[in-house]
């Protein structure tokens, strides 16, 4: 589905029209819905004419003038015509609701997976004010809210304002003199209900951000659950949780009370209208000046009208419903980027080993503008060869792993890579050539063989399981109940830290990407498995351009180069020899780790 097809403006109820390229390709089927919601709406728009022929002729004056509907048929074949008309109208209509549910269902697909693919898109920025739980109501709550309009309420509400409609004309045909009495009288009521319907819509939207906000608080929590559980915060959650779903049921319950209130004031408006210009019409059969068929008919159309009425009360409503829901989709539909594809993008260089340069970047995180992450930070790193970055926390050496990712933009300066700005790379060559263990590593609810495979999908199994031995993570594995088939639980739960940190290093190793990033890759390793799991990285690191970051210095020895970081600047360099010698803020460090 494309996405530049939607309209950029999802404000007000025209945010349902943002649904519209989304229906698009379905438009055949769209068609043929309507076909038999006309079909089925002019059926039964023929029963009262059926029905006043039935009484005029069985139990009135006879024969209708003219031979009414159905001709000249007697008694029983005017229920035999009526008979097939319900069993035709009964088909139209379940062939109707099979059509629309199968629309509303493939929309609600097709939008799902266009808003996640969108948020896949986003860099990290995005999440710094946007929490996922609040992602994930939108593309469950809300999109379910659209299902139900466009797979029942829309054809609902189309159907009744058919009905409407029609029994609104056929009145005017049956009786011009009652029909002027309810239009005018309905007209009068036009405005409170469009009055009502805005505040609807308005507490609608309240009311799905509020359910927001607790399925964002819970997504957090659950996440949480061990340090929740350590610091015996259960009670204290539960009622933060409880709190946040009050507010959200007193929301919908002020939403509830004002579209009651619109029902209310709908159906008892009309049907008081429809009530009065009946008893008009009651008279006007006893002065002979309307027949008892014509009035039945009347009765019938009326009834019609007051049952569209009715349905459309509460179809607006979920219209209502539906368009905050629309606004909130279309919000992360339409959300930009901040890292942006090139238009032209470079091929990546050609050469098997890559170099870095930093040249004299300035970083500042979008939330905090006024303070620099990175201040003027110069560096040539050349191809394959091993740089460690090393210095206090918030430093700024994991802000340089985010920009040679471009998980943001530099504010001043360039990276290059291999001799290519990577404001000049498309994002998945820049990416594919970058493999990287993160201080905290993702494990995926899989099995050990598929989280190990994440790092490239095309990988053999015994690919996996090499990779898997250089990271000295075979033998762990190995000892699991299914082995390399074992489900590792939600983000990894069935593995201790290490084990998680030795999966994400085979990911990385398996990926044999030309670039290799390590943010504190063994920090959560016992000295054993750190002397193992070392020997494979240094393997993995030979003849690739490598980026170390390390609190611990001592894994860090053997690399050809240090570079220390002090509030987002470089203040030394060289080798850890050199560095010692020189007495500097890398010699104070290393006194304190490595002299004990």
């Amino acid at each position: 589905m494309p996405r530049d097809a939607v309209p950029a403006s999802p404000r007000r109820l025209s945010a349902l029209r943002g649904l519209a390229p989304f229906l698009r390709p379905y438009r055949v089927r769209v068609g043929l819905a309507f076909a038999l919601l006309c079909i089925g709406s002019a059926t039964i728009l023929v029963v009262p004419l059926a029905f006043r022929d039935l009484v005029d002729a069985g139990f009135g004056r006879g024969a209708a003038p003219g031979g009414g509907l159905f001709g000249t048929a007697g008694l029983d074949g005017h229920f035999i015509a009526l008979s097939g008309l319900a069993v035709f109208w009964a088909l139209a209509v379940a062939a109707r609701y099979y059509t629309v549910s199968w629309i509303g269902e493939r929309v609600t697909a097709d939008l799902r997976s266009a808003v996640y693919e969108q948020v896949l898109g986003q860099s990290p920025q995005f999440f710094e004010t946007l929490q996922t739980g609040e992602v994930l109501s939108r593309l469950t709550g809300d999109t379910t809210l659209i299902q139900t309009v466009v797979g029942s309420s829309v054809s609902m509400g189309l159907r009744s304002l058919f009905q409407f409609g029609g029994g609104m004309a056929m009145l005017a045909v049956t009786s011009p003199y009652l029909f002027a009495l309810i239009l005018g009288l309905m007209t009068l009521l036009a405005a409170p209900i469009a009055l009502i319907g805005r505040r609807v819509r308005a507490l609608s939207r309240e009311s799905q951000d509020r359910i927001a906000d607790a399925s964002a608080l819970a997504g957090e929590i659950l996440n949480a659950m061990p340090t929740v559980q350590a610091f015996t915060q259960e009670r204290n959650e539960a009622r933060r949780f409880a709190g946040r779903t009050e507010t959200g049921f007193a929301t919908a319950v002020s939403r509830t009370r004002v579209r009651a209130a619109m029902t209310a004031l709908v159906i008892a408006a009309v049907m008081g209208t429809i009530i009065f210009v009946l008893w008009i019409g009651a008279r006007q059969v006893q002065a002979g000046t309307l027949s008892v068929g014509e009035l039945g008919a009347f009765v019938l159309y009326a009834a019609l009208v007051a049952g569209g009425v009715g349905t459309l009360a509460e179809v607006w409503g979920d219209v209502m419903r539906a368009g905050g829901a629309a606004e909130r989709l279309l919000e992360l539909l339409h959300a930009e980027p901040a890292i942006r594809e090139p238009l032209r993008p470079e091929p990546p260089a050609a050469a098997e080993r890559l170099s870095i340069a930093f040249d004299h970047v300035v970083f500042c995180y979008p939330a905090r503008p006024a303070v620099r992450a990175l201040d003027d930070v110069c560096l040539d790193i050349a191809p394959g060869e091993r740089v460690a970055l090393v210095g206090p926390s918030g430093a700024g050496k994991t802000s340089l792993f985010q920009l040679l990712l471009r998980y943001y933009k530099v504010s001043a300066g360039s990276i290059r890579i291999g001799g290519r700005d990577v404001r000049e790379l498309s994002l998945h060559d820049l990416r594919r050539d970058i493999a990287i263990v993160p201080q905290e590593p993702v494990i995926f609810s899989a099995s050990a063989l598929e989280n190990i495979r994440y790092g490239r999908g095309d990988a053999t199994d015994d690919e996996v399981r090499q990779a898997a031995r250089a990271a000295a993570a075979d033998e762990f594995v190995a000892r699991l109940p299914e082995g390399y088939g074992t489900f590792l639980g939600e983000r990894g739960t069935r593995l201790s830290g290490g084990q998680r940190q030795r999966i994400a290093i085979a990911r990385a190793i398996l990926k044999n990407a030309r670039l290799l990033l390590l943010d504190e890759a063994t920090s959560a390793l016992d000295a054993e498995s750190e002397i193992l799991v070392q020997q494979g990285l240094d393997a993995a690191m030979q003849g690739r351009t490598t980026l170390v970051i390390a609190h611990r210095l001592a894994t860090v020895q053997r690399v050809d180069r240090i570079v220390v970081l002090d509030g987002g600047r470089i203040v030394e360099t060289g080798t850890p020899a050199d560095l010692r010698r020189q007495g500097g803020l890398y010699a104070r460090l290393a006194a304190l780790q490595l002299d004990l």
